[in-house]
């Protein structure tokens, strides 16, 4: 029955929510610079142009894309007819909005491996549609639970990935991309930091958070543990409300994987809650188009993501499926097709880079850059879009302008090496005799 204290009028429009909670009008969506669509379309072009200077069965190298399961061998076929069975056994309703408590187990217990002394568990995971879903969700949740305003800021590396750039932006975060050098891959120092946060005051705007990378794309960057967490400590004692690990390529290293308790009982309760952790299966086991990854933070942020979820995205249950039965098997082992290839890649990539005396960046990942300033110069190219159209066109192989990424990348390519070693080498071989034909 509703009360009469509930009864409003039916003639006279109404707010959902009362007047101190209702947003206030802001004009700066019409402010906006337009966000650009992604240019990689000018790579697929000049491998057409190449192929019809060349000939349709000429061989192309395709050193652009980040996608393991088009370069290679992808999701094996038993982990999906598992995923299947699982899916067949739950039937098709809804999940949770946080996912389903399969996952949620699978992934505390055989991925992760929490510790008791970590303080964390399955209640601190929240599956999400795929990387992109899950750092714009984590963007909002830096926005809604740190300082609780949009247009302030978000740090990211000097030469950062290209969805850095405009992703927090579309929810009204501006992007500033931190002091670095080069010589040093361009990595963050605690000074950086400190200077970031001393800018953005200077401009009238707080920090919303800072992303750390590792393996970054795109240099390739690795970042030991021990530095991300100093580097993390040094952001919150700075004011940064949080701090978000990209971990999406931790698996694909010469290293191994990133141990997330190191990271989490390193800091005290009060700051572990304030830290942020995307991964999923997208680049470690080549499943881009199964749109399968995590978010794991602590309890105040995880409330608030399953809220906004439930009136947004549903996660499918299939996409969690194909990562229990990774989980599940032992990820190590699921995940081997990829991981091999792409660590003997690796060492052919950086044989041919060493032997032809090149200036480059390469930890783990999937990705080199490669400082490409003298050819630059040499072909009066302008920067690197004009050395990728010509690579491309003239010699059928494919790498991403680092222009793309920031100012800072004007003069270096991305290579990935996501591919099966003797492509890698012969990609890599063909790009040096463009190169050096520029003088």
């Amino acid at each position: 029955m509703v009360s009469k204290a509930m009864v409003t009028n039916l003639d006279t429009p109404e707010f959902v929510v009362p007047a101190a909670n209702r947003i206030p009008v802001v004009g700066y969506p019409a402010e906006m610079a337009p966000i650009p669509p992604s240019r990689m379309f000018l790579i697929r072009d000049a491998l057409t142009k190449y192929k019809e200077k060349a000939g349709k069965d000429a061989p192309t190298y395709d050193a652009s894309q980040g996608d393991g399961g088009a370069s290679l061998p992808g999701v094996p076929a038993e982990i999906l007819q598992r995923a299947t069975e699982l899916q067949i056994k739950l039937g098709t309703a809804y999940n949770q909005p946080w996912g389903t408590v399969q996952f949620r187990k699978s992934a505390a217990e055989n991925y992760w491996k929490f510790t008791p002394a970590s303080g964390w568990g399955q209640e601190n995971i929240v599956f999400v549609q795929g990387g992109r879903d899950g750092l714009q969700k984590a963007y909002q949740a830096m926005v809604a639970l740190g300082h609780g305003r949009v247009g302030d800021v978000l740090v990211v590396s000097r030469v950062p990935w290209i969805s850095y750039n405009w992703g927090p932006y579309a929810i009204g975060l501006n992007v500033m991309l931190a002091p670095g050098q080069p010589e040093e891959g361009w990595r963050y120092t605690p000074e950086a930091l400190k200077t970031c946060a001393e800018y953005a005051a200077r401009e009238g705007r707080k920090i919303a958070g800072l992303v750390i990378t590792s393996p970054d794309n795109p240099t390739g960057r690795t970042s030991p543990l021990e530095e991300q967490i100093t580097l993390a400590r040094t952001a919150l004692e700075n004011g940064y409300p949080f701090v978000l690990f990209d971990w999406i390529y931790h698996w694909v290293t010469d290293g191994g994987h990133s141990d997330i308790n190191t990271v989490l009982e390193a800091f005290p309760p009060e700051q572990r809650d304030r830290l942020i952790f995307l991964d999923g299966i997208t680049k470690s086991l080549g499943a881009s188009n199964i749109r399968s990854a995590q978010l794991v933070a602590g309890k105040q942020v995880v409330s608030y993501l399953t809220s906004q979820a439930s009136h947004g995205v549903i996660p499918a249950f299939y996409s969690q499926a194909v990562a229990i039965a990774a989980y599940d098997m032992g990820f190590e082992k699921a995940a081997a097709s990829i991981i091999e290839p792409t660590r003997l890649s690796r060492q052919a990539l950086r044989r041919e880079l060493t032997a032809a005396g090149a200036n480059f960046i390469m930890g783990d990942g999937y990705y080199a850059f490669i400082d490409c300033t003298p050819y630059i110069e040499a072909g009066n190219l302008g920067d690197s879009e004009g050395l990728m159209t010509y690579l491309g066109e003239q010699y059928g192989v494919a790498v991403v302008a680092g222009v793309y990424f920031s100012q800072a990348g004007a003069n270096w390519v991305r290579f990935s090496y996501a591919l099966p070693p003797d492509k890698t080498e012969k990609a890599a071989q063909r790009m040096f005799e463009g190169l050096k034909a520029l003088g």
